[in-house]
């Protein structure tokens, strides 16, 4: 980008939001409550990033709903709608997205149909943003910019001989292009992935009379949506999860939650599906409530990974082949921020898949430049978000002291040394994390009445309005309520063993960072 074109130049609280998805609009919210006058910058023609299914980039398909329940689907200024359904539909999110924007008075903040093309630091000054509207193109000289786009809109679409020439009649695409199941209705379909994406569209399909394959490179273990009418979120992404991840031993951490989903969902060999890992981390975990089920009743065949296609035929690893109608790819996202100028990108270490910096947040060398949502998290995506927000939002309104340079090129150099593993990152894992750092993670034993709730109950967004800026007076009548959702938890009291297991990863010191 040529910077010399003499951007107008913002004031100095502005801040530009690129991406009007749930990062963009918490983050905006967080801003504007904290001083600051954000500028909203959205491509498509209303708010709700993935879940606007008029989006050019959403990935949504009909009749689509979260796998995260409507308690842990939410910010903590706004609840869903009483009666609403426990894991709400694409229209339910659309609205409650709307709805949020509105309440949080971020109407005159918005630049809709507006599409950031260009993204580039300005020595000392600022960074200059420049945005394309219809014909028109504004160059404009932000002093703080955040990057709130996701990273779920450019298609990960794998490498596989012939692909490209699939002949069959319903033809090959990405999941991000499926548009339900009737089309298929008594084709025969491969679903490539193991992801939750490609098992629920996999499971679906089976529903609706199609002949389905799924095809993976390994299989993983499979966490049904409820566990006895309790939803897998309140159960698995808890504070109690958070605190042993950072004092257990990985072995220690691996066998807990092995035992948990043999427990509750089985392993997939007893139902036909391939036999995982041992190992849970190697196998990896995904998410689906029917995809085992239909496995067992014979109406989804397991396969291993493709090796070519031929025509209509393809060809798997163990050599066997089979003709199909139409092949779908579940098989994720690259991260891609197109509009960042390549000094940024090479800065940040992009590559499809990676972004270096400090906690998800920050990265040294960018001063005043903050991501959020940049990472493909296992578990519910809406408190985790909101945390993150306000962290950036504190520390830019100077509530909460920001990392010193050393500290920031530490975290750079750990997400570095991450690369190589599991890009994946537990849920509970980043919004304890994200809470410390914006100083409103609640100490259990600090409140005694909810103690029982704060350690295995869910981490609801409430939950993180006890203490610390924004703390609310209704935090506590509401993170209780969110707790004791479904019956998760009746009675206030921890249990024996419950005590146990909090003085067995509160009595060792940390061995690990979150």
């Amino acid at each position: 980008m040529n910077a010399s074109l003499d951007p107008i130049h913002m004031p100095q609280r502005t801040v530009a939001v690129i991406g009007g998805g749930p990062a963009g609009l918490v983050a905006a919210r967080f801003l504007k409550k904290h001083g600051f006058d954000p500028v909203v910058f959205e491509a498509a023609a209303a708010v709700g990033g993935q879940w606007n299914a008029g989006s050019p980039s959403s990935a949504v398909w009909p009749g689509m709903c979260t796998n995260t329940s409507r308690v842990l689907t939410a910010f903590s200024d706004l609840d869903h709608l009483e009666g609403a359904s426990v894991y709400p539909s694409q229209i339910d999110m659309l609205a409650y997205l709307q709805q949020y924007a509105e309440k949080a008075g971020l109407a005159p903040h918005l630049r809709l149909s507006t599409r950031v093309e260009g993204l580039d630091q300005c020595a000392g000054k600022g960074w200059i943003v420049r945005s394309r509207r219809g014909e028109s193109t504004v160059s404009e000289l932000f002093p703080r910019v955040v990057v709130a786009t996701g990273c779920c809109t450019a298609p990960d679409v794998p490498t596989v001989a012939g692909l490209s020439g699939f002949a069959g009649r319903s033809g090959a695409i990405h999941s991000s292009q499926y548009k339900g199941a009737e089309p298929y209705r008594g084709q025969s379909v491969l679903v490539a992935g193991c992801s939750i994406s490609a098992l629920e569209i996999a499971s679906e399909l089976a529903a609706s009379g199609a002949k389905v394959c799924v095809a993976m490179r390994r299989q993983r273990y499979v966490l049904q949506k409820l566990l006895a009418g309790v939803p897998t979120d309140h159960v698995a992404f808890t504070r109690f999860a958070a605190q042993a991840g950072r004092v257990l031993p990985p072995e220690a951490i691996a066998a807990g939650m092995k035992q948990m989903v043999l427990q509750n969902c089985g392993s997939p060999e007893q139902f036909g599906a391939p036999k995982p890992d041992e190992n849970i981390f190697a196998a990896g975990l995904t998410q689906s409530q029917n995809y085992l089920a239909l496995v067992a009743e014979g109406r989804i065949r397991s396969r291993p990974w493709l090796e070519a296609v031929d025509g209509q035929t393809v060809r798997f690893a163990d050599q066997s082949s089979e003709v199909f109608d139409a092949i779908i790819l579940g098989t994720g996202f690259k991260l891609m921020l197109p509009f960042v100028s390549e000094a940024i990108a090479a800065t940040l270490g992009l590559d499809g898949y990676h972004v270096d910096l400090h906690d998800h947040t920050l990265h040294p060398d960018l001063d005043g430049l903050g991501f959020i949502g940049l990472y493909p998290l296992v578990g519910p995506y809406f408190p985790v978000l909101e945390l993150q927000a306000r962290w950036l939002a504190y520390l830019w309104a100077g509530l909460r002291p920001m990392p010193s340079i050393e500290t920031m090129q530490e975290g750079v150099s750990t997400a570095r040394e991450r690369r190589s593993g599991p890009r994946d990152v537990p849920m509970h894992a980043l919004a304890t994390l994200f809470a410390t750092h914006a100083g409103v993670e609640p100490r259990p034993a600090a409140w005694p009445t909810l103690e029982r709730a704060l350690w295995f109950g869910p981490l609801s967004p409430a939950s993180f309005r006890l203490t610390g800026p924004d703390a609310e007076p209704d935090a506590p009548t509401r993170a209780m309520m969110a707790a004791r959702s479904f019956n998760a938890i009746i009675g206030d009291a921890l249990t024996p063993e419950e005590t146990a297991r909090v003085k067995s990863v509160t009595a060792t010191p940390d061995v690990r960072a979150a």
